[in-house]
């Protein structure tokens, strides 16, 4: 069975890790509204994707 001749310091348990951490979120411009929105997504203010309306959004919501 494989057992380690020594312990793992954290330096070097932390340089494995140095690439596994979150990456931040993308965020694009809506076209129509100019909100910030995630890309490929319905934008949430305007409800607009592609340039066309997809959900109807009323001033009120």
């Amino acid at each position: 069975m494989a057992v380690p001749q020594s312990k793992t310091s954290a330096s070097r348990r932390g340089m494995r890790r140095a690439h596994d951490h979150l990456d931040s979120k993308s965020l694009a411009q809506c076209a129509n509204c100019g909100a910030t929105k995630r890309p490929h997504h319905v934008c949430q203010q305007c409800g607009h994707y592609k340039g066309r309306a997809v959900l109807n959004k009323t001033a009120g919501e």
